[in-house]
């Protein structure tokens, strides 16, 4: 069982935004940007290109109104989608606001946030959602 399955099960604890019988979002506890949010498929496939056809759109579809709401909600000149995955055998993707080019990459310094801080940003984001249905 990955750690994200352990999220998705609730016995690791995450700051969840969304979530459908598919799929779940969370922010990245280690965001290179506010509101750096994971977006997962809820079946462990370790490669984003081994996701079963059925996911694959819905994941993108299922990330859209989160982005909008982060372009809302943080500064930046759009939400960018990166798909990585070697940090954990669960395929991912990162949303992630950005101004640069730069800011999207994950080895640059991770920003440090409170619990506070972290619940904050989420409930934005919950709210901002909510505001746009």
């Amino acid at each position: 069982m990955t750690i994200f399955s352990k999220i998705i099960a609730g016995e690791i604890p995450s700051y969840r935004v969304a979530e459908n019988d598919l799929f779940f979002a969370f922010l990245d506890i280690y965001p290179v940007q506010k509101g750096h949010t994971l977006v997962i498929p809820k079946i462990e496939v370790d490669k984003i290109f081994d996701v079963p056809d059925e996911y694959l759109g819905g994941l993108l579809l299922f990330a859209k109104p989160i982005a909008k709401a982060l372009e809302k909600i943080f500064p930046c000149n759009r939400v960018n989608i990166i798909t990585v995955g070697l940090e954990v055998p669960h395929a991912h993707v990162h949303l992630i606001p950005i101004t640069h080019a730069s800011d999207v990459h994950l080895n640059n310094p991770k920003i440090k946030l409170s619990k506070e801080e972290f619940a904050d940003i989420q409930q934005r984001i919950i709210a901002e959602m909510g505001a746009s249905n």
